[in-house]
């Protein structure tokens, strides 16, 4: 049997950057601690170009809190990923310079086709149903859908120009947005999820999974969770009669209220409304009820590509 490796993973998204320090043994992910944080990475990017000083400074800031976490649970290996955010800024590379040199993170700057793959692995690892599955992870500045079957390497993905930041700034100006606004975001996310996934795509797609902040998030709005409980989010059934009711609550809301809505982070206000007008396109878009609500996704796939590769390295040696 295979020694357990303890492996670190961050993820440097457009919205928030997360933590996991789990254990990897035979396929399996035991999270020892997980950690997320909004620090609006992106915030501009999409009008600039350019990553601001000022995320930077929060991401320098929780990187540094991480550090600590990651040295005091000794963890053996740490990857880390950076998506959108980085992916598109021109001033990405040498930020990616920085957190080297400042906290020891190397940070891969992934394709869009990579981060898709990831979430799926990490998010279907423990399913035995064999069915075509929906993968869709809506980040800050972009959204990826995954579709296959669980366990076996996805058969198509997409990373789209789409999220609840890069959404947010282009659509929804006013506070609250106007009924005019979320109608042109649903729109354009509806004709988003046509045109990057074909029919014959979605058609035959029988179950879907949902991850990341907006997903979670839904699902503890749903439920009026207080405090959040990940073991009550994680396989939770959100529908799409419930998205559609939420969304609508959520933008007739100023943001001050809303940022005091049960389930909902704070920092997760500013953007909530344009993920979940994504959401529910996607769910509407592949014709289906619902979808599942999971908290194992990129850091989970990431910590058992991490290990396995790890285990090839050994092997051929």
């Amino acid at each position: 049997m295979p020694p357990v490796s303890r492996i670190g993973v961050v993820d440097l998204g457009t919205n928030s950057t997360r933590l996991l320090v789990a254990d990897v043994e035979d396929g399996a992910v035991v999270e020892l601690e997980r950690r997320t944080v909004v620090t609006r990475f992106g915030e501009g990017v999409d009008a600039t170009g350019r990553l601001s000083d000022a995320a930077m400074g929060r991401v320098d800031e929780t990187l540094g809190d991480y550090r600590e976490v990651l040295d005091r649970l000794g963890a053996e290996r740490v990857v880390a990923v950076a998506t959108s955010a980085m992916r598109d800024a021109d001033n990405g590379p040498a930020y990616r310079g920085h957190i080297l040199e400042r906290f020891g993170i190397d940070a891969h700057t992934i394709s869009g086709d990579k981060e898709a793959r990831l979430s799926f692995l990490g998010a279907t690892a423990g399913r035995d149903d064999g069915s075509p599955t929906m993968l869709v992870d809506i980040g800050g500045g972009s959204t990826e859908y995954v579709v296959g079957r669980p366990r076996e390497d996805p058969e198509f993905h997409v990373s789209t120009r789409m999220g609840s930041v890069r959404h947010t700034e282009r659509f929804l100006a006013q506070d609250p947005p106007t009924r005019e606004e979320v109608a042109a975001l649903r729109a354009d996310a509806e004709r988003m999820v046509k045109e990057e996934v074909p029919a014959e795509v979605r058609d035959p797609t029988e179950h879907g999974i949902a991850v990341a902040g907006t997903a979670t998030t839904l699902a503890a709005i749903d439920q009026e969770l207080d405090p959040y409980d990940p073991e009550k989010v994680h396989g939770y059934r959100l529908d799409f009669a419930a998205t559609e009711r939420i969304l609508g609550m959520l933008a007739a809301l100023p943001l001050d209220e809303r940022r005091r809505v049960t389930g909902l982070h704070p920092d997760r206000a500013p953007s909530i409304v344009a993920g979940a007008a994504i959401l529910l396109e996607s769910i509407r878009g592949f014709g289906l009820d619902a979808v599942e609500i999971s908290e194992a996704d990129i850091l989970h796939g990431a910590a058992l590509a991490a290990e396995e590769e790890a285990r090839g390295t050994e092997d051929e040696a």
